[in-house]
């Protein structure tokens, strides 16, 4: 055969108007359709903080402003930045086609992760890449998102959403967050003021958040051969406990951090996401410092009994995996400790006084467990 007979025999296989992205799976117009959507929900986010660039391939948002409400009067401030995702837990929310809850979690790792340095959350971007535009499943996330963001007090700046066919089977879609916030440099919280006779307070998270979901998956559907749509209990299915969103702890800890603006009583916040309460603790601890933890003290959410005993897990590998029913450890002066808990009940979070530190080799121990 020769090689212009070959030509004519490639060409033959071809649209006679040539290709299109849609060809390759990016259909224009359904993505321009999905983007319609999204404004709106950036918009209520806004403060007047956040600068108008119409058509602008970046957001625009303003430090400081010259207005009572927003005025900050920056010393030396220093920006904060995290960046995060959701991990597996997206696959249920695919497997259940409900993407409403994953925005909050995503938001809630990136910003959850900014207020250990004691920061105020600024702005936040998202990354959302699917295998094919969907109006509808990339509304529910960015609503999600977007009510992250309301909880957070911080602007949806901007995002991205990318389509890509060829990475992603039909249906899967992946997550990333960016959050930007600020701090005074006089009022960074980095773990190095925490001394012997500190007390160690632990916030209530919802549940599971948004760590172990490769173990849960695991567990509920192999192990225990459960449909997500199964009774976990009187009132919720297992897609109910096992989808909760994060909590983010950031309007509560700005106000504990408001009340105390010139005294230092808060020495270290951890977020215990991966690694659990031991390790996350541990890496805020200063040299010559330790850490025991009761596990003793506070109520843990009944999933995590639940998926022990379905699983057979050992105690040890729990602690570890999963955050246990503490969603964030305050490390605080124990003369405040009462006014701190105090302000966290009023934000409707439940608080335990979990540990104390003492002089010794840098390590954290859970007893109890």
């Amino acid at each position: 055969m020769t090689l212009s007979s070959v030509t004519v025999v490639r060409l033959s296989n071809l649209p006679m108007s040539g290709l299109s992205y849609k060809d390759s799976g990016v259909d224009l117009d359904v993505y321009n359709e999905a983007m319609k959507r999204l404004p709106s929900l950036m918009h209520r986010t806004f403060s007047p903080r956040v600068r108008p660039l119409d058509g602008g391939f970046a957001g625009l948002f303003q430090l400081d402003f010259d207005n009572r409400l927003f005025r900050r009067n920056y010393e030396d401030p220093m920006l904060v930045a995290c960046t995060d995702g959701v991990g597996t837990k997206l696959k249920l929310a695919q497997m259940t086609g409900r993407s409403d809850t994953v925005g909050i979690d995503l938001v809630a790792m990136c910003v959850n992760d900014a207020i250990c340095c004691g920061a105020e959350p600024l702005f936040f971007l998202d990354y959302v890449a699917m295998s094919h535009d969907d109006p509808v499943v990339l509304e529910q996330i960015v609503r999600g998102i977007s009510d992250g963001c309301l909880q957070s007090d911080c602007a949806l700046l901007g995002g991205e959403t990318a389509i890509m066919p060829d990475l992603y089977q039909p249906g899967d879609y992946d997550l990333a967050g960016f959050c930007v916030g600020v701090v005074e440099r006089k009022h960074l919280i980095d773990g190095k003021t925490i001394a012997a006779d500190d007390v160690v307070i632990g916030v209530a998270s919802s549940g599971i958040h948004s760590n172990g979901f490769s173990l849960v998956r695991k567990i509920v559907l192999e192990a225990a051969g459960k449909q997500l749509s199964d009774s976990f209990d009187d009132r919720q299915t297992f897609e109910d406990v096992l989808l909760e969103p994060t909590v983010i702890y950031a309007k509560a800890i700005r106000q504990v951090l408001n009340h105390y603006k010139v005294k230092c009583v808060v020495h270290g916040i951890a977020h215990v996401t991966g690694g659990g309460l031991a390790e996350n603790i541990e890496r805020i601890l200063p040299a010559g410092m330790q850490v025991e933890v009761d596990a003793a003290s506070w109520e843990r959410p009944p999933i995590f009994q639940w998926l022990q005993e379905n699983g057979n897990v050992a105690t040890d590998e729990m602690f570890r995996v999963f955050n246990m029913g503490i969603g964030l450890a305050l490390i605080v002066s124990p003369y405040y400790a009462d006014v701190i808990r105090r302000l966290l009940d009023r934000n409707g979070l439940k608080n335990w006084l979990i540990g104390s530190v003492t002089a010794g080799t840098k390590s954290v121990k859970v007893i109890n467990q």
